[in-house]
């Protein structure tokens, strides 16, 4: 079952879990998935507390004890959140060991109403790695243009960050902006950049969601010979913009001093259409260097039949700039289409976030003590 997870990892690129609930830690089924599928590092959301803490499982106890406290909503959600990413951590720690810092990492999130607030996601970012308290966890900042300059002040700081919502190219290259100016601004406070790592998630199947969307609406054979080719055509030039980026004499300043690369991260990676196969953004973003995180169908899918057949993106720049060109000359725009999946995934997580609150401060007001 695991060869193709295997040849994957052999390839270079970390296998990481999209998805977490206290269910997974404690009945060891993270520990299982790490032993027998490749996994080497998780990644967290709003969506994906909302879901796991919603179904309840392992949280009642806890949730129990908060209530008795009298804690705020928000506060419940921290401590339930950050114990689940602490835990993860601990179990991942082997991993973190094993590959020096790498992988055996777990992602948590700043809270996402707080994305076009600088600011705040600094003191948010600080506050999540002081609470989780762990080497190997990443804190997420979404790719806001409010949160580039948190990225370059929290990794200033010497707090790992995953970068998240990342859609467009010109954003991307942004955020590598961005974290080199961190690594510069940790270099001349005197941090040790070789314990500072990063991640950029690059988002993959809503492009191709959004844009198949549009080709329908054109309608044409030319439009309907595209679908299903935006989002490998975009993250392959993403590819394309790291290596051009930690190739460049800037980074090699910081390389000297021990820095680590940023690794493009490949998320939302399930496919949303069935008539693709179901591993296509795994099959075919397969580089040296990368990170791809997985829904547990992803994960199991890639293990049953994924087609690992080497690097995928070498050599596929140019096919994929005309491709993208082939969109545009539709009168489909790229910046509109980014921009819309940027805001719409702010959004969402906001959505998923005030669920989870909504959800929790009812737990909280029914297991709370009677007076008296």
């Amino acid at each position: 079952m695991t060869d193709a997870l295997k040849r994957l990892s052999d390839e270079g690129v970390a296998i990481w879990l999209d998805d977490l609930s206290r269910k997974r830690i404690t009945s060891g089924n993270l520990a299982e998935l790490i032993d027998q599928q490749h996994i080497v590092g998780v990644t967290t959301n709003p969506s994906i507390f909302q879901k796991a803490i919603s179904h309840g499982d392992g949280y009642e106890q806890q949730l129990t004890d908060l209530a008795t406290r009298k804690v705020t909503v928000d506060e419940a959600i921290r401590m339930i959140t950050t114990a689940d990413v602490r835990d993860a951590a601990d179990i991942l720690r082997p991993v973190f060991d094993a590959t020096d810092g790498q992988d055996g990492r777990v992602s948590i999130e700043v809270d996402p109403r707080l994305a076009h607030h600088t600011d705040a996601t600094v003191a948010e970012a600080k506050q999540l790695a002081w609470l989780v308290d762990r080497p190997n966890t990443l804190i997420k900042i979404p790719a806001t243009k409010a949160g580039l300059p948190a990225i370059t002040e929290v990794i200033g700081k010497g707090i790992s960050v995953n970068v998240t919502l990342i859609f467009s190219l010109e954003r991307y290259r942004e955020v590598m902006d961005a974290y080199l100016a961190g690594l510069e601004k940790a270099k001349a406070a005197g941090l040790d950049l070789s314990e500072i790592y990063s991640v950029a998630s690059f988002f993959v199947s809503r492009v191709d969601s959004e844009i198949d969307k549009r080709l329908d609406a054109v309608g044409t054979p030319e439009a309907k010979a595209l679908k299903g080719k935006a989002a490998l055509a975009n993250a392959r030039l993403a590819y394309q913009a790291f290596e051009e980026v930690f190739s460049s004499d800037r980074w090699a300043a910081l390389d000297k001093a021990q820095a680590n690369k940023q690794r493009p991260l490949w998320a939302s990676t399930g496919v949303k259409d069935p008539a693709y196969k179901d591993t296509l953004y795994v099959d075919d973003l397969v580089a040296p260097g990368t990170v791809n995180t997985m829904p547990e169908a992803t994960l199991d899918a890639t293990a049953d039949h994924g087609q690992i057949t080497g690097n995928t993106i070498a050599g596929t720049y140019e096919q994929a700039r005309a491709e993208l060109d082939a969109v545009a000359k539709l009168g489909i725009s790229y910046d509109d289409v980014v921009q819309l999946l940027e805001d719409e995934g702010v959004e969402k997580f906001e959505a998923s976030w005030i669920d989870l609150l909504n959800s929790t401060e009812a737990e909280l007001k029914r297991l709370a003590p009677s007076e008296g």
